[in-house]
């Protein structure tokens, strides 16, 4: 763990970082617009009593509901303008990006460029509008069936609550899906995934106190916490490994005369990450799970007898609960894949550009080359990205232990992390080429 903490503060130049402006403003407005989504996370819906929800929380928390206050910050929790997150944003990415392999003319926009993909992402927007819509009146009428020891959960029921709740919920999703493009577009990292970090890392403290509390009362013993902490580093630096680990494939390119002189004749490399998709199929099945379980876990008993028996099937540890989760991530492993690398593409462009992969023929061979190594990359980045997210749900449900030490979030965290350190470099490459180029004209000028 100390290594891994010395590795990540040494390849991280501070120095240069505050000679870099352009760099400073990304990341000063990167943490204000975190900090602007904390501070969303503590405004309470209006209309709520929050001592009988806390209480009907502390009831349900062992289920599925404790996994989406952890996406979410809290803010489910305290039921806060911020108590559906990004997820209804996400939900919408992934139903556009399946439609576009079964619609023509969602697939052809995905073909035209910067073009398309703006029309796309304006069809997101609007699946966004509609599902945090559609999600924030299940809760509210799910609120208003709530019922605590102290009494109802919604001081004043009725067809206004219900409208400034899903009002107000909608409204929180459609900001933060707006303040994520502006973490992309100026500040640095993906803004989805750190406005799903900060939720994360912003209840660690609370998590570990907690679990050190059930030490101290004697629900764990020493032995077990220090198993779970030794467990803890060694995922991590599982993590890192596996989504360091690629498959480099050797591509040559021939030589050529060009009057007296020849060219090419280099070999070159193309890298096929053993997790392509990364971060995204996790947190895709947990968003997708959201869907049928915001009616489920806020029906409070008064739904079909299929209804409560699916609220029990879904805790952790559960068996639907875990063939559900880890199908998913599968699922969404190879589908996200595909999204992201064409072999098809990749092949032809090689083939413009004259490279070849040594022994195997341009064109289709190169393709379905490509596809096969791929494919069997995938099915271990699958099976990695399932083991990682499952083995301690196992832990978490027998032992009562906080969500936030789970597979999902280790992965989630360290993810956008490695992540958000490579734009950080990349950053300062380009900073450090701009002075080299500047000092050159000066140079220039001089001579």
């Amino acid at each position: 763990m100390a290594s891994a903490a010395e590795q990540l503060a040494a390849s991280i130049n501070f120095g240069a970082i505050a000679k870099a402006t352009e760099l400073k403003k990304r990341l000063w407005f990167t943490l204000g617009a975190l900090i602007i989504y904390r501070l969303g996370t503590f405004v309470p819906l209006p209309g709520i009593d929050p001592v009988v929800l806390n209480e009907i929380y502390q009831q349900n928390a062992g289920g599925i509901l404790g996994m989406f206050n952890m996406f979410t910050g809290g803010a489910l929790q305290r039921m806060t303008i911020f108590a559906l997150n990004i997820m209804p944003y996400i939900s919408a990415s992934i139903i556009i990006q399946l439609m576009t392999t079964v619609s023509p003319q969602l697939d052809q926009l995905k073909k035209e460029g910067e073009a398309g993909r703006r029309k796309l992402t304006q069809y997101t927007r609007y699946g966004t509008v509609l599902l945090a819509a559609v999600q924030g009146f299940a809760i509210a009428t799910g609120l208003e069936g709530m019922q605590g020891s102290q009494g109802s959960a919604v001081i004043d029921p009725g067809l206004y609550f219900r409208f400034t709740t899903v009002v107000t919920l909608t409204g929180g999703t459609i900001f933060l899906m707006w303040l994520g493009e502006q973490i992309t577009a100026r500040g640095i990292g993906n803004g989805i995934s750190l406005i799903i970090m900060a939720g994360i890392v912003a209840q660690l403290p609370t998590a570990l106190v907690s679990t050190l509390e059930l030490g101290r009362t004697g629900a764990l013993s020493p032995l077990f916490i220090l198993f779970m902490l030794v467990m803890i580093v060694g995922v991590i630096t599982f993590i890192v490994f596996m989504e360091r680990a690629q498959r480099r494939i050797h591509i040559q390119y021939p030589k050529r005369q060009v009057g007296n002189r020849m060219f090419g004749g280099e070999t070159s490399h193309l890298p096929l990450k053993l997790n392509t998709a990364g971060v995204i199929p996790p947190i895709f099945a947990s968003s997708l799970l959201l869907l049928p379980v915001t009616a489920v876990s806020f029906s409070a008993g008064d739904g079909p007898a299929w209804l409560e028996a699916a609220t029990r099937d879904m805790a952790h540890g559960q068996p639907l609960y875990m063939a559900l989760y880890a199908g998913l991530i599968i699922f969404f492993a190879f589908f996200y894949t595909s999204v992201v690398f064409n072999p098809a593409d990749t092949a032809e462009n090689l083939r413009k550009y004259g490279g070849f992969i040594p022994g195997i023929r341009p064109g289709k061979n190169t393709a379905d080359y490509l596809d096969y190594v791929l494919t069997r990359l995938t099915a271990v980045g699958a099976l990695y990205l399932a083991l990682v997210c499952m083995l301690p749900e196992f832990l978490i449900s027998q032992y009562a232990l906080p969500f936030y030490f789970g597979g999902t979030s280790l992965l989630i965290v360290v993810n956008v992390t490695m992540d958000f350190v490579a734009q950080v470099h990349s950053h300062l490459l380009a900073h450090q080429y701009e002075g080299l180029i500047k000092k050159a004209k000066l140079r220039g000028r001089r001579g």
